[in-house]
């Protein structure tokens, strides 16, 4: 599909910054009139997939997290995560609900998280180079009324 639109941030990883990505991404879907609900879902796979860099990419260092947005046709956004941090053994493994590398302080449901609010998702990691998050959402097309 093609980009109609397109947004390109990198932040360091640091806990206080998933919220400014959050709040980025949101900003920049909002050009397609998504609703609360669509909006909120967006908000929440984007935590989840900025988190796991923070939490499981870089562990205890500090590197950089890369979001790439585009806004496509009919509706649809793509949101891609990405770090160059430890990367995931085994992708398989890591996509299964309640399964963690980080102790029993995380829960483990952050891919079925992410998959639960997006309508595609795509996890490429290579270990020692860094993990991908591709996430797509289509919106509802909604009928615009004049005043």
């Amino acid at each position: 599909m093609k980009a109609m639109n397109e947004m390109h941030l990198n932040f360091p990883s640091i806990s206080t910054n998933e919220g400014f990505a959050r709040a980025a991404v949101a900003a920049f879907a909002v050009q397609l009139d998504p609703t609360v609900d669509e909006l909120c879902d967006l908000k929440t796979a984007v935590s989840e997939a900025v988190t796991n860099s923070i939490i499981h990419g870089y562990r205890d260092t500090i590197g950089k997290v890369y979001i790439d947005c585009k806004l496509l046709q009919d509706n649809w956004i793509q949101v891609k995560v990405r770090d160059h941090g430890c990367g995931i053994e085994n992708v398989e493994q890591a996509m299964e609900p309640l399964y963690t590398t980080a102790g029993d302080e995380r829960a483990g449901l952050g891919f079925a998280v992410m998959k639960n609010f997006t309508d595609k998702l795509k996890v490429q990691s290579k270990p020692g180079k860094g993990t991908t998050v591709i996430m797509e959402k289509a919106f509802s097309p909604r009928v615009r009324q004049n005043g």
